[in-house]
Formats: structure tokens, sequence, C-alpha cells
């Protein structure tokens, strides 16, 4: 498979997408992958380089953006960037499968645009900005400072569900996980 689909899941922080993304994941080993990002951030917690991002220096990052080795990047908080990088999307296809993305609404939108027919670009709502906010505390991986940023650019990102292809509801996450699946059957033919 030289050219597969892009499944593109996009949300503020604390939505579910990655959660809903994993599930997909165990739901269809044979046919999706997941497209690892590029970020210059460091690790939080359990994180694995290579497994859950690509941990690179933002001088190496910006090196890349000048060699247009991304499809799609952004400096998501100040200082801070993610990118996918072409070869991602490659590999993934010379493995014979689709590739699934667990982005931000800004990469997200990105992507749609790049590859057109060819993605389906889920918008996952929280059930509210109050949840949202809450489900980030909960967490305990932010200083506050880092919170009001997340609060700041998740109420901004809220406002762009309208522009994807469809928006999934996560007011109950086993709902949201079978729509999910009912989405990538049906996209996937």
């Amino acid at each position: 498979m030289n050219n597969g689909k892009l499944i593109i899941f996009s949300a503020p922080s604390g939505a579910g997408k990655t959660t809903i993304v994993k599930h997909l994941l165990s739901k269809f080993p044979d046919k999706l992958s997941f497209s690892i990002s590029a970020t210059t951030r460091p690790p939080r917690g359990e994180e694995v380089d290579e497994k859950d991002y690509y941990f690179i220096s933002k001088e190496e990052f910006l090196h890349r953006i000048a060699q247009k080795e991304f499809v799609e990047f952004e400096e998501v908080y100040s200082g801070t960037f993610y990118g996918t990088l072409r070869s991602e999307i490659e590999r993934i296809w010379h493995g014979g499968k689709h590739v699934i993305f667990d982005i931000d609404v800004e990469g997200g939108m990105h992507l749609k645009k790049k590859y057109d027919g060819d993605a389906l670009a889920i918008f996952v709502q929280p059930p509210s900005f109050e949840v949202l906010t809450e489900r980030l505390r909960s967490r305990g991986t932010d200083s506050e400072a880092k919170l009001r940023e997340r609060f700041e650019k998740a109420r901004k990102e809220l406002t762009y569900a309208e522009k994807f292809d469809t928006i999934l509801r996560n007011h109950d996450l086993d709902v949201a996980c079978k729509e999910a699946e009912e989405l990538v059957t049906t996209f996937l033919g």
C-alpha cells in the first residue's frame, strides 16, 4: 500500500481522544497503525521515545523543518513544537496499514487539507469545558501556569469543531468508542 488513508482524531487535551485512538488500535490491529508525532517537549511520566513520541531537541526539529521533513508542524505552546514526519506516514503505508492520528486541532486541520479525500478528520467533543478542565487538573502533570495555558488553548480549539468532517461527542466513553468504530469501518470501506 503506497497510499493508504488517514484517520485524524483531534480535540483539546483531556477530551478523550487518546483513549479512543488506543481503543481503535486494539480493535483494528491489522488495519491501523499509530502515527508517532515528533516533539521538543521532554517525556512525561512513563512516556517512551519512539513509542509515544519522537523526542527531539528544538535545534533538530528546526533543522528538519528546513529540510521539509514534516507534513505538518506547530508551535503548540510557546517554545514547544509538535509535528508529523513524512517518513512516519510512509513507514505505516509501506507496512500496508492506514494511519491513525491523535493530534492537536491545528495539526489535524493541516493534515485534512493536505490529504483531503484520503483523510477523515474527527473532532472529539468533551461533555463540557468544566469537565475538560477537571480532567486536566486531575492528571497532576502540569503546573498552574501550564494549566492556564492549556485551558486558554482548549477554549480556542473548541471553536474549530465544525471545521472537521464529523464531531464525536464523548459524553460516555463506551458509546464514543463504539461510534468511533463505526466511523472507521465506514471510512475504510
